[in-house]
């Protein structure tokens, strides 16, 4: 069975048939020194980033190729001071929402005018010159917890999310707002797929994710739907008491962290279209592991799924992660042949 990465990735999704499960590790830093480019350029440099993102694709057998680096691409054009040190990781110079009161001033950025998700939709676009209907191609929004998160700071949003009700929902209307305006021209740009990043949901615990997240995930899954693409979530961290929650969001792919223990009880919550994708340990196995660590905890991640999980971790290949290690990565997930 000859088949491309894209149509790889939509037959696994679709329940059709497939030599094997889609690889899709989440690869940034790792990325960007494999391909010799400087973080910064990475982020901000839409032909670096799509350069080195096609030389790990075809290098290593991925299935896929994104816009991830880092979560300030909203953030940045709202208003909020990031510094892009040469060869590292972006950071925040404090927060742009320092008072409750000053999420009375917060606008929704223009696309058109805007740096950074103008500058991810240019990637889009160049991806697909680049690759075409090869690779699956996902671009990426905050959702309104990390977004918040972003503007906010952890701490702080936490504590709004008791202390503030009316106010961070005005915040969060504003988030959707944009992430519903940037979803529309990626997708009109070429992405198959948008993912959806909302790390710090790992925090609230399932009531507050109830009470402020879900329904809205829900309407950008929705909304990404109608765009006539698939839609990923992601929250990385011990997601096991929101998962069943996740899963009803109606997302195509669901990230599961290597903090979740076991994926299969959440198999049979699975709608017909529906995947998971994880849970290798992206340090202590695949950073650190051994190939045969490697393998066994890529076997394992396919027990546990029943056969309907992506290969992947549930979150960042670490920087310092070898070549011969991620090649061992590469091997154990293009072995793993569908019976």
């Amino acid at each position: 069975m000859s088949l491309t990465p894209l149509e790889r990735t939509l037959n696994f999704i679709n329940g059709i048939p497939v030599d094997r499960p889609p690889f899709h590790p989440i690869i940034m830093q790792f990325a960007a020194r494999y391909a010799g480019i400087k973080y910064r350029d990475f982020c901000l440099d839409y032909h670096s980033k799509v350069a080195g993102m096609v030389k790990c694709g075809e290098d290593f057998g991925l299935d896929w190729v994104t816009v991830m680096s880092d979560a300030y691409a909203e953030a940045d054009d709202f208003g909020l001071q990031v510094e892009y040190p040469e060869d590292s990781l972006p950071k925040n110079i404090g927060h742009l929402i320092n008072d409750i009161s000053d999420i009375g001033r917060l606008r929704v950025p223009g696309i058109s005018s805007s740096g950074r998700m103008r500058n991810r939709i240019n990637e889009i676009e160049e991806f697909r010159r680049r690759v075409g209907d090869n690779y699956f191609i996902v671009g990426w929004v905050e959702g309104p917890m990390a977004e918040y998160v972003d503007l906010r700071g952890l701490s702080e949003a936490c504590l709004d999310l008791y202390d503030a009700e009316r106010e961070i929902n005005t915040a969060f209307d504003v988030i959707m707002e944009n992430a519903l305006n940037f979803i529309k021209p990626q997708v009109a740009a070429g992405a198959h797929c948008i993912g959806i990043g909302d790390a710090a949901c790992s925090q609230m615990g399932p009531e507050l994710y109830r009470r402020y997240v879900k329904e809205r995930e829900r309407e950008l899954i929705s909304f990404i739907h109608e765009q006539g693409a698939l839609a990923k979530l992601h929250i990385c961290g011990n997601i096991t008491a929101i998962l069943p929650d996740m899963i009803e969001t109606g997302a195509d792919i669901i990230d599961v962290d290597h903090l979740v223990k076991d994926m299969s009880p959440f198999v049979p919550l699975l709608g017909k279209r529906q995947v998971l994708s994880g849970n290798s340990d992206p340090v202590e196995v695949i950073m650190r592991g051994t190939e045969e660590d490697i393998s066994a905890g890529v076997a394992e991640c396919r027990r546990q799924s029943g056969g309907r999980g992506i290969v992947s971790a549930g979150c960042e290949i670490p920087l310092d992660t070898s070549v011969e290690n991620f090649t061992a990565y590469s091997r154990a997930a293009r072995s793993l042949l569908l019976n």
